[in-house]
């Protein structure tokens, strides 16, 4: 099935997306430490921190949109 071809390139992409992330998150931790008391953070950012943080929405939408990709390609080569 042309599906598997796919299938590296999905993995590639993702675990770039996920290393990126993980970048961005450890860099603005170093940064949130230099600005203590700057800045308010608010509450359901400090209970939840991941629910807002605009990079793990962008991977997940990145990740659904490449599996909606792959998935058309293959049900569309699979018929002709």
């Amino acid at each position: 099935m042309d599906i598997a071809i796919w299938i590296m390139p999905f993995i590639i992409v993702t675990a770039l997306m996920i290393w990126i992330t993980v970048a961005a998150i450890r860099k603005s931790s170093k940064l949130s430490s230099l600005a203590v008391g700057r800045d308010e953070i608010p509450e359901v950012v400090e209970e939840h921190p991941f629910t807002l943080n605009p990079v793990i929405w962008v991977i997940l939408i990145a990740s659904l949109f490449i599996a909606i990709v792959i998935t058309y390609y293959a049900a569309a080569t699979s018929f002709t």
